[in-house]
């Protein structure tokens, strides 16, 4: 962790991209630390505002086009989050936030260079991708079955560098086969939902990425059947 006392978790850009609630991610995480005895300081920044390297769990959430694109150039102006990662922090990307981590995307029919965190470019696809997402989950996560709701335009391709979160078994993803990409404790994932309060094996997974501690089980029985409910609307 950044300090001996705290887990420091970083809301990127809530201002421009936090259009699907996507700040209940760090809601979860925040939540199920503080259950664990876990201290932990949450810090919302602005896209007017420089990026802190000295974060443990960075977040950032999905939005518009436009949006989209201005924060790539924030982000790539202000460097404050390679910095960040260089020193080994966790990064947790959606949707619009997912794509920024890559070479590059497509905002308005313009293609613009992301922040390139990630081997995957993204394009536009021939339909928009709206609903329920599922699917199950690269076994090196050691996750349940991934769920969320999808929104949104474009088709992701992996490039050799990284290694996809889940096989889709309904919804699209990143092309109708494969959803989200990870690589080292950078994670991206089309999921909304939040797609922490819907995965919390994920929420977990990310608290012991940044804090390599062994995390102890806690009452898990509200998620779980949110988890049931959403599945078996699925299904």
């Amino acid at each position: 962790m950044s300090t001996e006392s705290h887990l420091r978790l970083i809301w990127l850009y809530p201002d421009l991209l936090s259009t699907y609630g996507d700040r209940g991610n760090l809601l979860i995480l925040a939540r199920r630390a503080d259950l664990r005895g876990l201290p932990v300081e949450c810090a919302e920044v602005r896209a007017d505002h420089p990026v802190p390297s000295d974060g443990d769990v960075y977040l950032i959430g999905g939005g518009e086009d436009g949006p989209q694109a201005l924060a790539a150039q924030r982000l790539i102006s202000d460097g404050g989050l390679h910095r960040a990662i260089d020193r080994g922090a966790t990064v947790f990307s959606v949707c619009a936030g997912y794509q920024l981590m890559g070479h590059s995307f497509f905002a308005k029919g313009t293609q613009c260079a992301g922040l390139g965190l990630l081997d995957i470019t993204s394009d536009r696809g021939e339909t928009r991708a709206v609903g329920e997402l599922t699917g199950e989950c690269d076994p090196m996560l050691g996750l349940p079955t991934l769920t969320g709701f999808e929104n949104h335009g474009g088709r992701t391709h992996l490039g050799q560098g990284v290694r996809p979160v889940a096989r889709v078994a309904s919804g699209i993803g990143n092309d109708g086969t494969s959803e989200g990409a990870w690589h080292g404790k950078i994670l991206g994932t089309y999921s909304h939902g939040p797609a922490l309060a819907r995965n919390p094996a994920l929420a977990d997974l990310l608290l012991r990425w940044a804090t390599g501690l062994t995390l102890e089980p806690i009452d898990d029985r509200w998620p779980t059947r949110l988890r049931e409910e959403r599945l078996s609307a699925v299904r």
